[in-house]
C-alpha cells in the first residue's frame, strides 16, 4: 500500500469514527432532549396515540387521561385541580402546553423518552395501545389540603418538607386556578381562560412557593444570622448586645426600631438567644454589622441562598447580594433591605437546622411507574450541603422553641408538641407587610419542616403579623403530617 493510500486510508476511518460518535451521541445521549424540543412534530403526533400516565399521590391519581372522540385521543382531567395547580401544572394537547410536573417529567409521563423505547417495541409487537409510565410524587395528600384549607382566600404559598430525606410534603400557592379549564382542547377557550389568568393582578399563574416576586424574609432571617454568629465562634447564644430603643443604621441618619417600639426586655443589654425569642430587630441589626455581610452571606449560601433548585420543578434563587454596606447589612439581620426568599428557601432553612445542620436538596418525585406497574426509575435523597455543626444547630433550635413557647411565635403552639418555629413580619414601604413563618416539629425528632408566606397583610394592611396569621396556618400543616 502506497503511503497516500495509507494517508487516505486512516482519513476515511477517523471520518468513520466521528460520524459514528456523532450519531451514537443523537441517538443516545440527546435522545432525551431531541424528543422533547417543542419544535419536534413527530413526538407530538406520536403522543397523541399514547394514553399519558397518571401523576399520583398518596396511592391516589390527581392528573389522569380519558378517551376523548377528538383528533386528539385522550383528554387530561385533574382531581382537586385549584389545590394541586402548583405542583401538577397542566396539559392542553391542542395547544401543545405544559407546565409544572406535566412539564418537568414529560417525557415519562407522554411514553416518548427513551425509557419507554422497550414500551413501544412491545407495544407494536403485542398490538396493545402503549401508555406513558406515571410519575409518584412525594407530597402528603393531608397536609396539603390542610395548606390549602388554611390558606383560604389569602395571597401566599405554604411549603413542608422532610427534613432528614428533602422530600417535600406540601406545596401550595394561592390563588390558585382550575387546570381543567387550561387543560381543554377547545383552544379558543383555553387560551380564554388564560389570557384572564395572565391579567388579573393577583398572579393565579404564578408558583409563590418556588417563584413569582419574591419577598423579603423579614425576621426568619435571624435563624441564619444567628446561625453564623455561632458557627464563627465569636459569639454564643448567651453573647450580650446593646439594647437601645431605636439604632441609627451605620453611615446613615435612617433608624430603626423594634416592632413594638421599646427595648429587647428590660435589661441595658440583651442575649441573642433572647433577641430570637422574642423576635427583636435592633440587637439582630448590631449582630449582623459585627459579623458583615460576607459571612452571613457565606451562611446563607450553605442553606441554599442564590442558587436555583429542581425539585423537578425550577425554582427562582433567593438573594443575598454581594458588597452590601453597613446599613444594608444591618437591614439584612432582620431581613430587610435587599434581601429576599421563597417558601421554599426558608423551609430550607429550618429542615437543615432540623436535619442537625445538615441541609438535603429538595425533592418532590418518589419513583417513576411502567405499565406493567414496575418501578423504572427511583429518586434517592441527596444532600446539599452542611450548613452547621449539631452542636450549633441545636443551640438554634432551642431559640426556636422557646419563640413558640414562650416568645414571639406562640401561634404555631400544640399541645403537647415541642414546636420550633420563627415568625416574620416584613415591610415593603407603604404596602402592606409580608407576614412568614418557619419552623418544624416535633423540635426532638423532626418529622416535617415548614414555611408559610402570606403577602398583601392577610388582609389587614400593616396590623396583621407573622404570629396571628402565618403561625396558625403552620400549626395546621404539621399537626396534619403528625396525624393530630
Amino acid at each position: 500500500m502506497t503511503r497516500e493510500l495509507r494517508r487516505l486510508s486512516i482519513v476515511m476511518l477517523f471520518m468513520f469514527i466521528a460520524l459514528f460518535a456523532a450519531t451514537s451521541w443523537i441517538q443516545v445521549v440527546d435522545a432525551d432532549a431531541l424528543a422533547q424540543n417543542d419544535n419536534n412534530q413527530r413526538t407530538r403526533l406520536d403522543s397523541y396515540e399514547i394514553q399519558r400516565g397518571s401523576i399520583i399521590i398518596d396511592g391516589t391519581n390527581v392528573a389522569t387521561s380519558v378517551p376523548s372522540d377528538d383528533r386528539y385521543q385522550f383528554q387530561r382531567v385533574y382531581a382537586d385541580a385549584g389545590m394541586w395547580a402548583p405542583v401538577t401544572g397542566y396539559f392542553n394537547a391542542a395547544l401543545d402546553s405544559r407546565t409544572g410536573i406535566e412539564q418537568a417529567m414529560n417525557a415519562d409521563l407522554s411514553g416518548t423518552g427513551s425509557s419507554a423505547f422497550f414500551s413501544e417495541i412491545e407495544r407494536i409487537l403485542s398490538g396493545q395501545p402503549q401508555t406513558g409510565f406515571s410519575v409518584e410524587l412525594s407530597l402528603d395528600a393531608a397536609a396539603q389540603k390542610a395548606a390549602y384549607d388554611a390558606l383560604g382566600g389569602l395571597q401566599g404559598a405554604v411549603v413542608a418538607i422532610e427534613p432528614s430525606t428533602g422530600r417535600i410534603l406540601a406545596m401550595v400557592s394561592t390563588p390558585g386556578f382550575d387546570t381543567n379549564l387550561l387543560a381543554t382542547h377547545d383552544a379558543d377557550a383555553a387560551n380564554s381562560t388564560y389570557d384572564q389568568l395572565v391579567q388579573d393582578p393577583l398572579k393565579p399563574l404564578s408558583n409563590r412557593a418556588i417563584a413569582g416576586d419574591l419577598n423579603p424574609p423579614g425576621s426568619t432571617f435571624k435563624l441564619v444570622v444567628a446561625a453564623a454568629a455561632y458557627a464563627s465562634g465569636d459569639f454564643t447564644p448567651d453573647s450580650t448586645l446593646p439594647n437601645p430603643a431605636s439604632y441609627t443604621l451605620p453611615g446613615s441618619s435612617n433608624r430603626v426600631s423594634n416592632a413594638w417600639g421599646g427595648t429587647c426586655g428590660g435589661g441595658e443589654t440583651v442575649t441573642i438567644a433572647e433577641a430570637i425569642r422574642l423576635s427583636c430587630n435592633i440587637p439582630m441589626a448590631e449582630l449582623a454589622v459585627k459579623l458583615g455581610d460576607d459571612a452571613i452571606r457565606e451562611m446563607a449560601e450553605k442553606f441554599g441562598y442564590n442558587q436555583s433548585f429542581e425539585t423537578p420543578l425550577v425554582s427562582t434563587a433567593s438573594s443575598y447580594p454581594r458588597a452590601l454596606d453597613d446599613a444594608q447589612t444591618a437591614l439584612s439581620g432582620f431581613g430587610q433591605g435587599q434581601v429576599t426568599a421563597t417558601p421554599l428557601q426558608v423551609a430550607m432553612i429550618s429542615a437543615g437546622i432540623a436535619n442537625d445542620g445538615l441541609v438535603m436538596n429538595p425533592r418532590m418525585v418518589d419513583q417513576v411507574i411502567g405499565n406493567d406497574l414496575s418501578v423504572v426509575r427511583s429518586y434517592d435523597d441527596t444532600e446539599f450541603g452542611r450548613a452547621l455543626e449539631p452542636d450549633i444547630a441545636d443551640e438554634v433550635t432551642d431559640a426556636m422553641v422557646a419563640s413558640v413557647s414562650t416568645g414571639a411565635a406562640q401561634g404555631a403552639r400544640i399541645d403537647g408538641i415541642d414546636v420550633a418555629g420563627k415568625t416574620g413580619t416584613a415591610e415593603n414601604g407603604n404596602k402592606p407587610h409580608t407576614l412568614w413563618f418557619t419552623g418544624f416539629a416535633p423540635a426532638d425528632d423532626p418529622a416535617v419542616a415548614v414555611a408559610v408566606v402570606v403577602e398583601d397583610g392577610g388582609g389587614q394592611g400593616q396590623s396583621g403579623s407573622g404570629d396571628t396569621i402565618a403561625a396558625p396556618i403552620a400549626k395546621k400543616v404539621i399537626e396534619a403530617v403528625l396525624g393530630r
